[in-house]
């Protein structure tokens, strides 16, 4: 008698999931790094539902594996907190770019602020003296990355909705500037002739003091028709330059109707199209007013600070007027706004503006041992190779501009096996109901 034989699956057949839990009740515990109330199902299966809030009992429907978990929608609020509010935008629970607009202010900030003594904690400062958080206000973001999808029915022109690559059309928003809001209706009707737009396309505006700068990048190429409804857009709105790349291209200018410039502490600088800037004036101003209330009382007038990642001066220029500054930037275009700036007269030769990708080419130990400081802001995901270069160094003061607690945990634990206390901590909620913390840490060495 014949065995019988089985098949092996083709490869690349698609694995039959198990299907999702039937909805159940449970209550949060508490609210994660992402803004999702965490609970668990009878078998203990975490679940993480978004606008939800901690104590709340909940009638949670899982839709999507997590990890050991799920995510899931909350069918019903059975027990409200007491911490929820009102949203704010009608956008909110749709629209990807807030997760608690329904959280009272006290919890909300004590939220935060858990959050980046749990990144401390890892890094083995369980006892971080962490300030009082600076907090965001509605209606002053000065940048907006709008996303820009062509349909049968229009164009959308927004924000990506909550983990999905589907655009909410943005009718209404509470955090962003007014100035910048107030072209969102006229841009959704520009778009929608504008031949560059085949499918999708992106928009970043910087709100500088020169007016909205505009960059748009299109998913086709661009004819002499789109540059003069696009030069047509930007005499109609006040914009003082609109640029145009294909894809990731480098941009080109479609118009410059005046200097696309900003004041970064007092110096002018002409920031390239979409440049990283800071994103809203309370924050930076927090910043900066941290950065130099730590920096060492001692301070000759030989003395140097090494700025890493330094952009196009944000941090910079305020140094200058106290310390001589050695900025890094690794970005072409922000190091070229940066060392035209630094040039400036008006500086006095106190910026030595340098290009360097640090992350490639990270400062060695000898050359940072001639430095009185170091003040850094890196990237999202933080800087490993470079701090570890710093706490080798032996530098007595490092200022580290976090927008991250997890990359905050995995560097700054990096600056304790070197030796470095953490002297204070300030949490600065630049980004209103979102995910995200900034914070400026001072790490010393005795």
């Amino acid at each position: 008698m014949k065995q019988r034989q089985h098949r092996q699956p083709k490869r690349g057949a698609l694995t039959r999931l198990p299907p999702a839990p039937p909805p159940e009740e449970t209550v949060i515990s508490r609210v994660g790094a992402d803004g999702d109330g965490v609970g668990a199902l009878a078998n203990e299966a975490p679940l993480y539902i978004p606008f939800t809030l901690p104590g709340e009992r909940v009638l949670a429907r899982p839709v999507a594996r997590h990890g050991e978990g799920w995510t899931a929608t909350a069918e019903a609020i059975l027990e409200p907190s007491p911490e929820r509010i009102a949203p704010q935008c009608e956008h909110f629970g749709t629209c990807g770019g807030c997760v608690a607009q329904h959280w009272a202010e006290p919890g909300y900030h004590a939220w935060k602020i858990a959050l980046l003594q749990a990144g401390l904690r890892r890094a083995g400062y369980g006892d971080a003296p962490i300030g009082p958080i600076v907090a965001g206000v509605p209606g002053s973001r000065r940048r907006i990355d709008l996303a820009v999808r062509r349909l049968p029915a229009g164009v959308r022109l927004g924000l990506h909705r909550a983990r999905s690559s589907d655009v909410v059309d943005l009718t209404a928003c509470t955090i962003l500037h007014p100035d910048l809001f107030a072209l969102i209706a006229p841009l959704r009707a520009l778009l929608t002739r504008l031949r560059t737009l085949r499918k999708e396309a992106s928009v970043v505006i910087n709100l500088l003091d020169s007016g909205p700068d505009f960059l748009l990048r299109g998913d086709a190429p661009i004819e002499q028709t789109d540059r003069n409804l696009l030069i047509e857009f930007a005499r109609d709105h006040g914009l003082p330059r609109v640029s145009w790349a294909l894809g990731v291209a480098t941009p080109e200018t479609v118009c410059l109707l005046r200097p696309a410039i900003t004041s970064l502490s007092g110096t002018v600088v002409a920031p390239p199209p979409g440049a990283f800037l800071q994103a809203a004036a309370v924050g930076e101003l927090a910043i900066i007013d941290h950065v130099l209330a730590a920096l060492p009382a001692k301070l000759t007038a030989r003395s140097r600070v090494a700025e890493l990642y330094a952009g196009c001066g944000t941090i910079t220029f305020a140094l200058a007027p106290k310390v001589r500054v050695a900025a890094f930037e690794g970005d072409r275009d922000a190091f070229t706004a940066l060392r035209t700036a630094a040039n400036n007269p008006a500086t006095g030769g106190r910026v030595e503006a340098i290009q360097r990708d640090l992350t490639r080419q990270p400062l060695l130990v000898k050359e940072l041992s001639s430095f009185a400081a170091v003040v850094l802001d890196p990237p999202h995901n933080g800087a490993p190779e470079q701090t570890a270069q710093i706490g080798a160094s032996g530098v007595g003061t490092v200022v580290y501009v976090s927008c991250n607690p997890g990359a905050l945990a995995r560097d700054g634990l990096l600056l304790k096996q070197s030796g470095y206390r953490l002297e204070s901590v300030t949490p600065i909620d630049q980004f209103l109901w979102s995910a995200r913390l900034e914070s400026v840490c001072v790490f010393r060495r005795s």
